[in-house]
Formats: structure tokens, sequence, C-alpha cells
């Protein structure tokens, strides 16, 4: 039973920071693309960051390049979402997603991504 478990969301005020977390189980963690994506309401889901398996390597979208550090460990089956200099914009539902593929992780959109977490809220305000 595979499950991805958001946590980390909740309320700060315009240049605060939020470490998001996502638990995952059921999968094999260390083969797959992990990312995170966003959606505020009336709006399309945004890939915000993904990262490979093994490398690290990471992708950004523009509009929180230089904000938002994705990263992930492994051992613990965790990826996190580290915020910082939040805007009112970033205001949205953070989701988790999982790949079943571990390579191109730079250019896979949420078409790619086959498993979800129920998403945390971040407001910024």
């Amino acid at each position: 039973h595979v499950q991805l478990v958001e946590s980390g969301g909740g309320s700060v005020q315009t240049g605060g920071s939020l470490r998001l977390s996502c638990a995952a189980s059921g999968i094999t963690f260390t083969t797959r693309c992990m990312a995170w994506f966003r959606q505020a309401p009336d709006k399309e889901r945004l890939r915000v960051a993904s990262i490979y398996p093994l490398t690290g390597e990471t992708y950004y979208d523009d509009s929180v390049k230089g904000r938002f550090t994705i990263s992930r460990d492994n051992a613990k089956r965790t990826v996190y979402l580290q915020m910082n200099s939040l805007k009112p914009e970033d205001t949205a539902m953070y989701y988790c997603g999982a790949s079943p593929y571990g390579g191109a992780c730079h250019l896979r959109g949420d078409d790619d991504y086959h498993y979800w977490g129920l998403g945390t809220q971040v407001t910024v305000s």
C-alpha cells in the first residue's frame, strides 16, 4: 500500500519560512523522481521542484528559484521542501508526488507522477 504523507504546512507572514516533509512508504524510494507541486484555487497544478533519486540533482520552477530548496533523505524515505522568503503568491495546497521513473526528473510533469499525498496547506499573508 503506497502512502505519501505531507506535513509542515501552516500560516506565515510574508518573508517567513516553512519546511515541508513528505514521508513515503510502500514504494522503492531510491529509484524514483520525487517532486513538490502546488495548486492554488482556480489555478493549475504547478511543479515547483523535483529531485533525482541518487544524484540529488534538483530542478526548480522560476517562481521559487533561489527561495525554495528540495532535498531528500533516502534512508528516511523522506523528501523535504525548505521554503524561505515566502510571498503571498506562494499560498497554495502543496503536494508531494512520486514518479515510477528515475531519470529525466527535470522534464517530468504531473502526468509522470503516479502517487500523491493528500497535501498540506501553506498560507502566506
